[in-house]
């Protein structure tokens, strides 16, 4: 059981990205088939543990200070997988990074609370929220303390056939929902920094891959932090970042965007010169990450 939260999440967040210096993020998605061999020897909740406790210390290495923990990897092997989870999120916050549990939680009323309860007290910082039931489905984490990114631009390519239809306002089905996380989120400010640097507990999630919708969504949101994938891999660049960043903003914590990366550097490709540890090519990864959005 973890404390209480006794510091805004948006002022934890801009705390680590002042203190790291970069706007990167590590997805941690263990999923067995793809661990290394060495791992692959143990029992699979064991596999993913150890697999998970060697990413953490390879990208607090590297610097980054931020981690997405996916926990449907965890939660498939039922209590010894959560189990494994609520270890990795401390052994996480034990190497001085801030916790980001991607649950895309969807309930309301007392089932949320329940929700909230339990993220918060396995030590998650922020969590993943999807609130298509509206406020009471996203205010539950906030009244314990946690920050929270909605849904709202997601990177998947069928999300086109809800996401971007239009209303009868004219406006997106995503953007009727970026208004939405601008209103609550003015209700939960960081309490430190000045005036137009300060950003909100209410973050959004907004896909790289959806450029042309970036800017918009900005404008929409302007005190909000995106929390953006599809960055590499699935196609989105340093331009389509940049288009989301805040106008003017100088600093990593004012920038108002953090940039998850996954596959690309918890499973980086193996060369046949590739030398060294696994771990010590995920931490590999995980600078060249840091240096490519530095460019940013």
């Amino acid at each position: 059981m973890h404390p209480a939260h006794t510091l805004a999440p948006a002022d934890r967040l801009a705390q680590t990205l002042t203190r790291t210096n970069t706007i990167a993020c590590v997805g941690l998605d263990p999923v067995l088939e793809q661990l290394p061999d060495v791992l692959r020897t143990l029992a699979p909740v064991a596999a993913i543990e150890a697999f998970s406790r060697g990413v953490v210390q390879a990208i607090a290495s590297a610097r980054v200070g931020v981690v997405k923990v996916q926990s449907a990897c965890y939660e498939r092997y039922g209590s010894a997988g959560f189990a494994a989870m609520e270890r990795t999120i401390a052994a996480s916050r034990e190497a001085g990074l801030l916790v980001v549990l991607d649950a895309k939680r969807g309930d309301i009323g007392i089932s949320a609370s329940h929700y909230a309860a339990a993220a918060s007290a396995m030590g998650a910082h922020w969590i993943t929220v999807s609130g298509y039931l509206g406020p009471s489905t996203i205010e539950p984490y906030l009244q314990v303390g946690l920050g929270v990114f909605v849904l709202v631009r997601t990177s998947n390519p069928d999300s086109d056939s809800v996401q971007a239809h239009t209303l009868a306002s004219g406006a997106s089905v995503a953007e009727m929902m970026a208004s939405h996380v601008r209103t609550l989120g003015e209700r939960f400010m960081a309490s430190e920094g000045n005036g137009p640097d300060r950003l909100s507990s209410v973050g959004a999630v907004v896909g790289a891959t959806k450029p042309q919708d970036g800017p918009r969504l900005r404008a929409l949101m302007p005190s909000t932090t995106f929390l953006v994938p599809g960055y590499g891999a699935q196609g989105g660049t340093l331009a389509d970042i940049r288009g989301m960043m805040r106008p003017g903003s100088r600093t990593a914590a004012t920038a108002g965007v953090l940039v998850t990366a996954s596959r690309s550097v918890i499973y980086p490709k193996t060369t046949p010169d590739a030398a060294g540890t696994w771990e010590a090519r995920v931490e590999q990864a995980a600078r060249a990450l840091v240096g490519e959005l530095a460019a940013a």
